[in-house]
């Protein structure tokens, strides 16, 4: 059975996005319902895992100040190696597989060039890794992540 996701929950589900900390009376005023609803369709959302929970989104005085991206091909076969050499690498945030020219594509963050620099060649350098190809962010325009 799929979940049904009506016009009410895609408003409570923007709202919780911009702030998840907002009181379910104030969700509830913006919506034009009553609390006790606006709360049934939060759990139900909850529940049936439309919502994976709620969490702390660090603020620009916590943001690393350098952020990539990286493109990164691998040999057949050799995926979970790769990935475990990444899941250690402390600067490596998410790390998606793709379709396409590349095979992972690798978010990082960094304080210094020295931490990216040295990160970029710990990829490089991974048993597995054919290449890489790295893309520094310069600015954010839109960020729809909540």
């Amino acid at each position: 059975m799929t979940l049904q996701i009506d016009d009410i929950d895609t408003r409570l589900i923007a709202l919780l996005q911009k702030d998840a900390r907002a009181p379910v009376a104030e969700l509830a005023r913006k919506l034009g319902l009553a609390r006790t609803t606006v709360q049934t369709r939060i759990d139900r959302l909850v529940a049936k895992g439309a919502i994976a929970g709620f969490t702390l989104r660090r603020g620009d005085a916590l943001a690393a100040p350098i952020r990539a991206t990286v493109l990164v091909s691998i040999t057949p076969r050799t995926g979970p190696e790769v990935l475990a050499r990444l899941r250690a690498l402390p600067h490596v945030d998410a790390v998606v597989t793709v379709s396409g020219r590349a095979d992972l594509v690798i978010e990082l963050s960094a304080r210094s060039t020295q931490e990216l620099d040295a990160t970029l060649d710990d990829i490089a350098e991974a048993k597995g890794v054919q290449s890489s190809e790295s893309f520094i962010h310069l600015s954010t325009k839109i960020d729809r992540r909540g």
